[in-house]
């Protein structure tokens, strides 16, 4: 195992949540202007969901500290107690949150078999729908994803299953955690990639490197149930426009970059042999002391048999090969 010199910066590839504001992100944060977003008259809040609102083309948008809370209010705010949400089985909102859709909002996950793209064959989906009979929970949203462990999902297949919703009068969530990273691979915009769901979920703090921070949008009718249940959920935060800037900072400053962050894992994915991401995410087999030797030449990765490396803004071209020559290191 090598030693990594103390100057050596490490090169965290675990997730894109893991960056540091940047100075000038720390500026804003440090010069906004605040107030109690409780009583709703904090107004660096304020604009920043006037301004996500406008981003994503809805008529209001709710700021929630993490995705977790903003796709579980979304859940609240669309289904009542005994309702049922149509998921994928790969999605964060049915994998990774705890079940809290169950465990908090008494909803009913239905999980679907994701295809290799990411996507749910709509034929599973609509299958899947209860009839109108007491004995069965009634259905009620359709919940997407995009990107889906770093899979694009293109407008195409959006404009397919919304048409299926709608005709089976369900509604529509779409977690879009990383939407940015879709729409900067697709070279379009969250707006037409958004189009036509009842609300979505976009993250800060994934990506676009605010400290923490989650946009949900929707119809001000969908967004005032929304402020409900994030009461439940624990409420909002008091002069949170500390952080609503630091929102606010990185969609005006990160959202285009991420062209680099998905470029970086390009090479990276070449330099280690791994199959070609389409964001910026790579995955490939692991072995047994890989993550320990990666660890020693000051490179992080989260231990699992199939690895997920991630590339964000605070990972340099430079940091991408100083990864790629600690993979090529270790003796498989």
């Amino acid at each position: 195992m090598g030693t990594v010199p103390v100057t050596t910066p490490i090169v965290d590839l675990r997730s894109d949540t893991v960056t540091r504001p940047s100075e000038g992100m720390r500026r804003a944060m440090a010069a906004a202007e605040v107030g109690d977003d409780v009583f709703g008259d904090d107004p660096t809040v304020n604009r920043l969901q006037a301004r996500a609102a406008e981003i994503f083309g809805f008529e209001a948008s709710l700021f929630f500290p993490t995705g977790t809370q903003s796709n579980l209010a979304a859940l609240m705010s669309h289904c009542q107690r005994g309702d049922e949400v149509l998921v994928g089985m790969e999605a964060h909102t049915y994998r990774y949150e705890a079940g809290g859709g169950a465990v908090l909002g008494s909803i009913q996950p239905q999980a679907i078999v994701n295809r290799p793209d990411g996507t749910l064959d709509l034929k599973d989906v609509e299958a899947a729908i209860k009839p109108d009979d007491p004995h069965f929970a009634r259905t009620r949203l359709l919940a997407l994803e995009n990107t889906i462990t770093g899979r694009v999902i293109p407008r195409a297949y959006f404009d397919a299953a919304l048409a299926l919703a709608r005709r089976r009068a369900l509604a529509t969530h779409l977690d879009g955690a990383r939407i940015f990273n879709a729409a900067v691979k697709l070279n379009t915009s969250v707006k037409d990639l958004c189009r036509g769901f009842d609300s979505v979920s976009s993250c800060l703090s994934k990506g676009l490197g605010a400290p923490a921070g989650t946009m949900l949008l929707g119809s001000n009718e969908l967004i005032a149930r929304a402020k409900r249940a994030r009461k439940i959920l624990g409420g909002a935060m008091r002069q949170a426009g500390i952080l609503a800037a630091a929102g606010l900072y990185a969609l005006e400053h990160n959202v285009e970059r991420l062209a680099e962050d998905h470029a970086n894992a390009e090479r990276l994915a070449k330099g280690i042999g791994a199959p070609a991401p389409q964001t910026n995410m790579v995955f490939f087999d692991s072995k047994p002391g890989l993550v320990e030797h990666l660890a020693g030449h000051g490179v992080i990765v989260l231990p699992a048999a199939r690895l997920r490396v991630v590339t964000h803004l605070d990972v340099d071209r430079a940091g991408i090969d100083r990864a790629i020559a600690a993979f090529n290191s270790f003796k498989w």
